[in-house]
């Protein structure tokens, strides 16, 4: 029996070798991704959640992604951690907060030793395609199948999609990343500021820019209706999940405002959604990857923040995320400034931190008398805003009324205060062991002058290489 056992626990081992050196794959057949779906996500730039028929808005001109919409799950109450296009797609590809993958600020890359979805989807036996906005790096990290780079700079390259789904012979996931409706925006377009639709967070006031944003969104939906009709066209629409985002919305970018940070998303797939249902359930964007994951039958990799909410889609209502969380920083963009945030949102109160407001930012202060400088311009740049803001989201939607000083929920404001704090440690955000940091650039430097950002000459040039933390890029 003993000797049994051996030659059995012997051969164990050697098989596990062989698929250790690669000799024997450890990626499923064939025969089992013959019921597994295609994965088609179109993400548009810059758009915000209510400027969608489906979700409120009756003069925009979004019929494609409305009809998706009846086709399949709208889902109201979705997140970005961050307002800002590179991390909001870093959190969908590597299922990973913006702190613990490494892109919290824009046109920065992820941490070069972490996996993404193209790791996953290719050991799960798919293809991986990016076709339009790439904004994510490092290559090493994000290694595509194939990529499709814009048309012009500006537009989907349709003519490479349509021959990929013509002639796709294995499982894909296909990524459409769109430039629209990010500026910028045309000045000759059919709308004028009469033809737009106020939103509850700006008033009767339309901003100047609104008319080609809306000229944006509608040429927008004509590249997801073109692509929807090559899905239909090549017999896909039955094998494949259609997902639809937007990365964040317009009007609250770089900051963690609900119009900011609350994102579309709606999601077709015949034979597994019902058509025509809408989920309140309180999701973010780095659940998408262990989602997509369970769909395609793959495993949850055990060291990302996302939580699967594949069961939504057979009708589950229970909670997904007791909490979502957000950052935000105003270093490394056009009007640069030393300005880091933190949010916390439940089921019904959000909890933002400023951690260089008024109030506080002297007890930020180092021994740099010139890094002093750019936190005491960081905190000025931003008068209004206070340390803490805490906001009852089910009697104040759009964060008009600040509860933080209320003693009436200081019990709440305590209890989010906790998970918040817990959570920056987990991350191991940065806040949490140093004062205020400053972050080294990629692009627009604090201490620089630019058509965005003044500096006045005791300033300018004044930072050097050991003034900014030390991170992974």
């Amino acid at each position: 029996m003993q000797s049994k056992f051996n030659i059995l626990i012997f051969g164990i081992l050697i098989l596990l070798s062989l698929v250790g050196y690669g000799f024997i794959s450890d990626t499923v057949t064939g025969d089992e991704l013959e019921e597994r779906p295609n994965i088609i996500f179109y993400l548009s730039d810059d758009q915000d959640q209510l400027d969608y028929g489906c979700y409120g808005n009756p003069k925009v001109k979004t019929p494609h992604v409305d009809q998706l919409a009846q086709q399949g799950m709208k889902f109201t109450n979705f997140y970005t951690a961050q307002a800002i296009c590179a991390p909001s797609r870093s959190q969908i590809f590597t299922g990973m907060y913006p702190i613990k993958n490494g892109c919290m600020a824009n046109h920065i890359g992820v941490k070069r030793d972490i996996l993404s979805i193209t790791n996953y989807f290719k050991k799960s036996g798919y293809e991986i395609v990016l076709a339009g906005k790439s904004h994510v790096k490092p290559n090493r990290v994000f290694q595509w199948t194939q990529y499709f780079p814009p048309h012009n700079k500006r537009y989907l390259p349709l003519d490479k999609v349509d021959s990929y789904l013509k002639n796709a012979n294995k499982p894909f996931c296909l990524i459409l990343a769109s430039d629209f409706p990010h500026g910028p925006y045309p000045n000759d377009g059919s709308y004028t500021k009469k033809d737009i639709h106020p939103l509850p967070y700006s008033g009767n006031r339309i901003p100047n820019f609104k008319p080609g944003y809306y000229q944006n969104i509608e040429s927008d939906d004509q590249q997801l209706g073109a692509v929807m009709r090559m899905v239909d066209q090549y017999k896909l629409r039955d094998k494949s999940m259609f997902v639809y985002a937007s990365d964040h919305g317009i009007s609250g970018k770089w900051g963690l405002s609900e119009q900011g940070l609350k994102v579309p998303f709606v999601v077709r797939w015949p034979g597994k959604i019902q058509p025509n249902v809408s989920s309140d359930v309180l999701l973010t964007l780095v659940d998408i990857l262990p989602t997509l994951l369970e769909a395609i039958g793959a495993e949850k990799p055990n060291d990302i923040d996302g939580n699967s909410f594949y069961k939504i889609f057979r009708g589950d209502k229970k909670e997904i995320n007791p909490y979502v969380f957000g950052v935000a920083t105003q270093q490394n963009i056009r009007a640069c400034k030393v300005f880091p945030s933190r949010m916390v949102r439940g089921n019904r109160f959000k909890l933002i931190k400023n951690f260089n407001a008024t109030e506080v930012y002297k007890s930020n202060y180092g021994s740099n008398p010139i890094v002093n400088e750019f936190i005491k311009l960081g905190a000025e740049a931003f008068p209004h805003i206070p340390y803490e803001e805490l906001y009852d989201l089910e009697e104040d939607p759009y964060q008009t009324n600040n509860l933080a000083k209320n003693p009436k929920y200081q019990s709440v404001k305590q209890k989010l205060s906790s998970v918040l704090a817990s959570w920056m440690k987990a991350q191991n955000d940065f806040l949490t062991h140093h004062k205020m940091p400053l972050l080294k650039p990629t692009l627009h430097p604090l201490d620089q002058n630019s058509v965005w950002n003044e500096v006045s000459a005791s300033l300018t040039g004044m930072l050097n290489e050991e003034d900014y933390l030390k991170l992974h890029y």
